[in-house]
Parts: C-alpha cells; structure tokens; sequence
C-alpha cells in the first residue's frame, strides 16, 4: 500500500513540476479563464489530452514515436507557425483594443467554437506536450515497473487539478482585470509568450 501510494505521489508532483511550467497551453487557458469563454470545455480537452498522452506514454508508444524524429521536425514547424500566429493576433489586441473592459456575460456560440478549436491546435500541435507527457513521464513511469501505471494515475489527477485550478481560479482576477489597461497588459504577455516559444519551436525544429 505505501509503495502505490509513494508511486502515486511521485506521478503527481513529477507530472504538476511538468504542466506548471509557463507555456502557450497554460496562458491560453489562464486567458480563457479570466474571460468565462468555454472554460469548462478549455479545461476538459487540455486534462482529456493530457490523459491520453501520458496513458501511450506509460505504455511504452513514446519508444515507438522516436523511432521517426522527423515527425517531431514536422510537427514543430507547424506548432511554431501556429504559436507566432496566436501571438500575432494578441500582439494586435494590445495595439488595437476594440473591447473594453473584460467581458463577463455568457458565450456565444462562435466564441466556444473557436476556444475549442484554438485549445486542440494549442494541444495537439506543441511537440513540447509529447515531449513532456510521451517521453519524459512515459520514461519515468517505466522507473516503477508494475507500479507504472499507478505513477501514470498520479500525473493525470496532477494535471486535471492544475488546470481545473487554472482555469476556474482565473476568474478571482475578473476585477482585476475589468479596466481595459490590464487587458491589454495580460495580452501582452500572451503576445510574448506565443511569439518566443513559437521561434524557439521552430529554431529547434
């Protein structure tokens, strides 16, 4: 029982020091956070994702994928483009603002569409998520033997409890950011972000 348990630990804190780290997934979730647009959605496909990758991970698929690095070059251009794309049009925002103050009231339609959409690519398309859940937790699971998947179970909750508190704890900075000023500095910030791991995507592909 204490070896599952500390085999369970070790998934956690190993998979949350992996996910907490500031990233393009993150801000974009902390974004759609403190705007209320699909949060319940955002969150789901970014733990729904990270469960899946880090299950192939923990079944041994990582040492499969590495077989074929080129798949990783391909992906990254494409992560890269989608990044400096992302980061582009928050660049504009904070140059152009055409909203106001934050937006509180329900979503439309268009807006949840868009957000899961955004949220897939922002996933799917970041080599660094395979990096970081296939291989680096897939490797460390295999550490723990039959215990593997006891680990693997650890680094899912860790990742469903970070961005569940991310998304839905963005909201407690909702007055924070009701002056359009703030806006415009929060998507600065994600402006910076996008666009430096887009380059640094692309420069390591």
């Amino acid at each position: 029982m204490t070896s599952t348990l500390t085999a369970g630990a070790a998934g956690f804190g190993t998979g949350l020091s992996l996910i907490v780290a500031i990233g393009a997934q993150n801000a974009f979730v902390l974004r759609q956070g403190v705007r209320r647009e699909a949060v319940l959605a955002v969150v789901a496909i970014c733990a729904l994702s990270d469960a899946l990758l880090i299950a192939l991970g923990v079944g041994g698929v990582g040492a499969v994928v590495v077989a074929w690095p080129g798949a990783l070059t391909v992906v990254g251009w494409i992560g890269g483009a989608f990044l400096l794309g992302y980061g582009a049009l928050a660049a504009r925002r904070v140059f152009r603002p055409g909203g106001g103050a934050l937006r509180t009231e329900g979503e439309a339609a268009g807006s949840v569409r868009r957000a899961v959409l955004t949220c897939l690519a922002m996933t799917w398309l970041n080599p660094h998520v395979y990096l970081d859940t296939v291989f680096l937790l897939g490797s460390v699971a295999a550490d723990h033997g039959s215990l593997r998947w006891t680990f693997g179970l650890g680094a899912v909750l860790a990742s469903l409890c970070w961005f569940t508190a991310l998304g839905f704890g963005a909201r407690l900075l909702g007055r924070f950011l009701a002056e359009p000023a703030a806006w415009r500095v929060l998507d600065g910030l994600v402006a910076a972000t996008m666009i430096v791991l887009g380059v640094l995507l692309i420069a390591g592909s």
